[in-house]
């Protein structure tokens, strides 16, 4: 079959390989679509700790089920399915207080296991065993379904914050990530949601299909101010970093109302992860500051429901399609932010 291999750190190869067997406790599917994320981008350049090439990539990933393990029941061929990638052990403190995203044996699809950029996808036993595959509700495609992931992360985010009815919520990157966070924050009753970037033209494409009330390109002070002005000088009750930027994460710190709450959704540089705290903004006026980095499971079940109740409009997000042998190309159109959200389609 055809799949796209890291090879090693920067170099991904398209090449033919052998198809998977099927686990007996676990599904082959042929996959039909595969969204390309940020993180991929991450892995070409500098690799991953939970990853050893070579490695087929890829882990938001769709497909039907060509074939189930002997050891398996419940699942059937032909069924369409959305795969969460990242697979809790099930047995650990954390997955025993339902807290799977935290599992202290976290594996993942497209780090310990081969991903999605590829014809064909094993999908293991524990992955299977722990909630991680869900089927496509009718009405969804494949690709709004690949979707199913990110927004799975953000509905952790936004748990974690207690987004709730009338909040103000600012999102600081109009990515992907920043427009589903602006959708979801709407789905969960926000009475205003501003998102902001530093670029133009990802605010242009963001304000044709994120559900926002004010899209502003502005930082620093201008920022602040305006927020506050439209705020009657509050804050925002909830603000999320939607990019890899410390420079956005410090000047969130000033955003944020008091008693409010801060998300540090984009992970920052390893090499670079320091910031400048004030910590006298967060000791006077009691706001709370909180990270997150995936989703669990059940995540992505309630994410493939608000996709197909058509309560998070997905599908303008899809920018560019490309098929396996265009993988890289995906990837680096990702990571020019030519786009918003890219799909690498399986094989016909």
């Amino acid at each position: 079959m055809k799949a796209a291999v890291l090879e090693e750190v920067g170099r991904l190869e398209i090449k033919d390989v052998d198809e998977p067997k099927c686990p007996p406790d676990g599904l082959l599917i042929k996959v039909a679509a595969c969204a390309v994320c940020g993180t991929d981008v991450k892995v070409l350049h500098h690799g991953h700790r939970l990853l050893v090439p070579p490695r087929i990539t890829g882990h938001e990933v769709t497909g039907t089920i060509v074939e189930v393990g002997e050891e398996l029941r419940g699942y059937h061929v032909s069924r369409r399915v959305a795969v969460a990638p990242a697979v809790p052990c099930g047995k650990c403190y954390y997955c025993q207080r339902g807290i799977q995203g935290m599992c202290e044996n976290l594996t993942a699809i497209g780090y310990h296991y081969d991903g999605g950029f590829a014809e064909y996808m094993a999908v293991p036993g524990v992955a299977v065993k722990n909630g991680c595959v869900s089927s496509v509700p009718p009405g969804v495609s494949f690709e709004e379904a690949a979707l199913a992931e990110p927004l799975a992360c953000c509905i952790n985010a936004q748990e974690l914050m207690e987004v709730s009815l009338g909040d103000v919520v600012v999102i600081m990157g109009a990515g992907p990530i920043g427009c589903l966070n602006a959708g979801l924050a709407r789905a969960r009753g926000a009475g205003r949601v501003i998102l902001t970037d530093i670029r133009k033209e990802r605010l242009k494409l963001a304000e044709k299909v994120a559900d926002a009330d004010l899209y502003l390109n502005l930082t620093g002070e201008e920022l602040k101010e305006r927020i506050f002005g439209e705020t009657e000088r509050r804050g925002a009750d909830k603000v999320i970093v939607a990019c890899s930027s410390a420079r956005a994460q410090e000047e969130s710190l000033g955003l944020v109302a008091k008693r409010g709450v801060v998300d540090f959704f984009g992970g920052l540089p390893k090499d670079d992860p320091y910031i400048k705290f004030n910590s006298n903004l967060l000791h006077y006026r009691e706001f709370s500051v909180l990270g997150n980095h995936g989703s669990a499971p059940r995540h992505n079940v309630l994410a493939l429901d608000l996709i197909a109740a058509g309560q998070i409009k997905v599908k303008g997000l899809i920018t560019h399609c490309f098929n396996i042998s265009d993988t890289l190309k995906g990837i680096r159109v990702t990571e020019a932010a030519e786009g918003l959200k890219v799909i690498i389609e399986g094989e016909p």
